[in-house]
């Protein structure tokens, strides 16, 4: 089995078995949460200021920001999904290492910062006041098996959520480019059309894929 081809049957048996978890899109909002303070993280970077990050019920999410420049847009807007591929690349290698505790406190770190510091909306710090305090009580007093267990979960749908949302946004820019979201700001500032972009998010997202599923037998 060639290693593309192992990478698209772990994905398509991953988002299958998610979906029948109970409750999977409080988990699948992990992926959302990582996208948007990608945006912020890289905003700040350039010396910008983040106003206020939503995150939404249907997993969608919004980044409010100021720059000085309008080249500043590019690096921006790329950083949302390269930041959760990247993100979810990290959860697997530390995986591999058996970094469990200091992965699930990186986890709680960012949705713990990101309600203290960006997210404005009632939902969105509902979610993340819940999901900080889940992880922390898993980090501190879960037996290892199920310490081990939730952060798998979390890495799975990472993983599941950080390869789909790029092939959504490609069917959207080749579809109704305006409604692209990354790929359209993109195109704005841009020679490249939005499917160029879109494409390129869903290239870079199944590289980050294979090569975490490879971290699997490490």
């Amino acid at each position: 089995m060639t290693a593309w081809l192992k990478t698209a049957v772990v994905i398509i048996i991953t988002a299958f078995l998610t979906r029948l978890i109970p409750y999977s899109e409080f988990f699948r909002n992990v992926n959302t949460l990582v996208h948007e303070l990608s945006h912020a993280l890289v905003a700040l970077m350039l010396k910008g200021s983040v106003m206020h990050i939503y995150l939404f019920a249907d997993q969608s999410g919004v980044t409010y920001t100021s720059y000085a420049d309008n080249w500043m847009l590019i690096p921006i807007a790329l950083a949302g999904y390269i930041g959760s591929a990247l993100f979810t690349l990290l959860l697997f290698v530390m995986q591999a290492k058996g970094k469990f505790r200091a992965g699930l406190a990186l986890i709680a770190l960012a949705a713990g910062s990101a309600l203290a510091l960006f997210i404005r909306n009632d939902y969105g710090m509902a979610w993340c006041a819940g999901f900080t305090l889940l992880t922390a009580i898993i980090y501190a007093w879960a037996p290892n098996w199920l310490r081990k267990g939730y952060y798998l979960l979390i890495a799975f749908i990472c993983l599941v959520e950080s390869i789909i949302s790029p092939i959504i946004l490609l069917v959207l820019a080749l579809t109704d480019p305006a409604s692209a979201g990354d790929a359209a700001s993109l195109s704005s500032i841009t020679f490249l059309p939005a499917f160029v972009w879109a494409a390129v998010f869903t290239v870079f997202s199944l590289w980050c894929a294979k090569t975490s599923i490879s971290r699997l037998s490490s």
